[in-house]
């Protein structure tokens, strides 16, 4: 006989946890709620994603711009680099991250039963893991993604990273090439850039960042590229092998074949659902041909009582707190709070200085939908607050030209994480152009480069003085 519990979630990630968290408070504490998982506790965030590639940048930043002279009349010490005491730094910090924000978490909630163990389908509503059988009214699929490695030949037989290993190092390599031009390629690789170590960019499509506005991604590698990385574009490896110590790139171009000499390799070309040993034909779920879970705007799977959250679905982001929300939403409608999913006004960030952030629709997304669009860009040395921090990047904001809607916000900027949410709200709430400018911003602040790219549509603003309303 199977046990059986209220509700079954498979994973042990972001998605998971918001899940089960959101289903305990919704049933008040008395829902049954087996977690079963593979791994370290948290997922691919605390562990090997989100929180160690933003500490390691963090470092990077501190050591690199504090040997650079940013003001007249202020020059700062030399910094010195320990990179194995870093690394250890680092590993010990999402070690006390994994336990305070899961570990510790999970004995907070006696309702919640975690298994350590591969769950596989046996039914609609029943599961095997490490030999028993579990069984529920409904299941969440949560089981999150791994790095997917390209077919390149020679590769398996030489040592590489990945983002899941790379965290491992302890000594900096002099030269180390990233196969692939997207976030974790180029976060990682701005580290290790301002580390001292000679990075190489290869990237399969014509600019690096290919889902961000072209504006912002051609100016991102041209900062990236004044920091010292170097690019190869519309480029493929066409074969890697190892030579008296160092690994031999085999990579065509349009210029045609160049050979490249590194110490290490670190592949960075996306992400892999973990869902094939699941059998999900057990349980009547579908997935698309990459193995990705298709879900509705409910997160209900192919089969109305298994729900699916987080980088196993099939999507166009993988962001820790969208799959958080995700969870929410497949708990909140298990236990009968109807909820929906809209990814447009989600925001995303690739974490380089200067950071590059987006929501909404891209402009020849915008277009290609409805025909045409209003767009308007802003240079960041219009901006006083970038002009005060020496800081460069610029804001592009996507409108319909019917109503003034904004419908996207880009931005390349110091921190522009920590804005963009300016831009979602607005999105979400359907906010014109004029009430971006109508409402009245601090000064001066970066996030004031949001009000003069929207006040840009009305006036010119290299003619306006500081905070004209």
């Amino acid at each position: 006989m199977a046990k059986r519990y209220d509700l079954i979630i498979i994973g042990n990630g972001a998605a998971s946890f918001a899940a089960a968290i959101k289903a305990t408070e919704l049933s008040e504490g008395t829902a049954s709620i087996l977690m079963v998982g593979i791994g370290p506790i948290g997922g691919t965030c605390v562990n090997v994603g989100c929180i160690p590639s933003k500490y390691l940048l963090e470092i990077s930043h501190s050591y690199f711009y504090s040997n650079k002279k940013k003001y007249q009349g202020l020059v700062l010490e030399k910094a010195k680099l320990d990179f194995k005491e870093v690394m250890e730094g680092l590993r010990n910090f999402v070690l006390s991250l994994r336990k305070t924000k899961y570990e510790d978490v999970l004995k907070a909630y006696p309702n919640i039963e975690y298994i350590e163990g591969k769950a596989k389908f046996i039914s609609n509503n029943e599961i095997e893991v490490n030999g028993k059988n579990f069984s529920a009214e409904n299941i969440i699929i949560a089981t999150g993604s791994r790095p997917s490695i390209p077919n390149i030949e020679g590769l398996n037989k030489v040592n590489f990273f990945t983002s899941n290993n790379i965290w491992e190092i302890n000594n900096l390599p002099s030269r180390i090439a990233i196969i692939g031009g997207g976030a974790i390629g180029l976060e990682i690789g701005q580290a290790f850039q301002h580390f001292g170590s000679q990075v190489f960019v290869i990237e399969a499509m014509d600019r690096i960042v290919p889902q961000a506005e072209p504006e912002l991604s051609k100016y991102l590698m041209n900062i990236l590229e004044e920091e010292g990385m170097k690019f190869y574009l519309k480029a493929r490896i066409s074969r890697i092998e190892q030579k008296s110590g160092s690994k031999i790139l085999e990579v065509l171009t349009a210029k045609g074949k160049e050979f490249l000499e590194v110490d290490e390799i670190l592949v960075a070309t996306g992400r892999n659902p973990n869902t094939e040993e699941l059998r999900l034909d057990k349980a009547n779920v579908v997935a698309d041909k990459r193995g990705f879970i298709i879900t509705n705007e409910m997160m209900q799977t192919s089969n109305p009582k298994i729900y699916a959250a987080g980088d196993c679905v099939s999507k166009r982001l993988m962001l820790e707190t969208l799959a958080a929300r995700e969870g929410v939403i497949a708990a909140n409608n298990i236990f009968g709070i109807k909820s929906t999913i809209d990814y447009n006004h989600v925001p995303w960030v690739v974490f380089t200085n200067p950071q590059l952030a987006s929501v909404g629709y891209l402009e020849h997304e915008f277009v290609n939908k409805f025909g045409s669009c209003v767009c308007n860009i802003v240079r960041f040395k219009d901006v006083p607050k970038a002009l005060i921090m020496n800081e460069e990047g610029l804001i592009k904001i996507v409108a319909d030209p019917n109503s003034g809607k904004i419908v996207g916000l880009h931005v390349l900027g110091y921190m522009a994480s920590e804005y963009i949410i300016e831009g979602a709200l607005a999105i979400k709430l359907g906010l014109t152009i004029n009430d971006i400018i109508d409402t009245v911003h601090a000064f001066p602040t970066l996030s004031e480069s949001i009000k003069l790219a929207a006040q840009s549509f009305l006036r010119n603003i290299s003619m306006m003085s500081c905070c004209v309303e």
